[in-house]
């Protein structure tokens, strides 16, 4: 039987470590991983061997270069999108995690979220954008329910 393709997107730090916790289920599927490009990260390339791509880093806090760098990380998104076209998207969030749901939601994926786990009782930018239209938006915590009532209490990653 063919496995589904599945990219596993996120931004680099806490996002990727939370998504990193679900590499068990990765051979279950055609597996590519997204991430941003950082010292941090260049390990992965040996771990998942020709199973990821880096995005430029790019953060809020340098308003002069980030709509650039997000511009920029839309076009890498799409390509990489098109190359793979997953049948799911799977995304702990921030940044490039939202701009890949979207395109795939756009282009025919389904997409399932994750909120991260650092917030227990208030949205993320990203988790507002993506809950409107994933198919599947899972919180960690039971109190994000309130705030997320047709969200799907995951429990936690960790």
């Amino acid at each position: 039987m063919k496995k589904k393709r599945v990219l596993f997107v996120s931004s680099t730090g806490g996002h990727l470590n939370e998504l990193l916790r679900l590499n068990k289920c990765f051979d279950n599927y055609d597996y590519y991983l997204v991430t941003e490009k950082m010292k941090t990260n260049d390990y992965l390339k040996d771990k998942y061997k020709g199973k990821v791509s880096y995005l430029v880093y790019g953060t809020k806090h340098h308003m002069l270069t980030y709509p650039f760098v997000l511009l920029i990380n839309c076009f890498i998104c799409l390509f990489i999108y098109i190359k793979h076209h997953p049948d799911y998207i799977v995304s702990t969030g921030a940044h490039v995690g939202g701009v890949m749901c979207l395109i795939g939601k756009i282009l025919g994926s389904k997409v399932i979220f994750i909120e991260t786990f650092a917030n227990i009782n208030t949205k993320t930018a990203t988790g507002r954008l993506v809950y409107k239209f994933a198919d599947k938006f899972i919180v960690q915590w039971d109190s994000m329910k309130d705030i997320y009532p047709n969200a799907i209490d995951g429990g936690w990653i960790f």
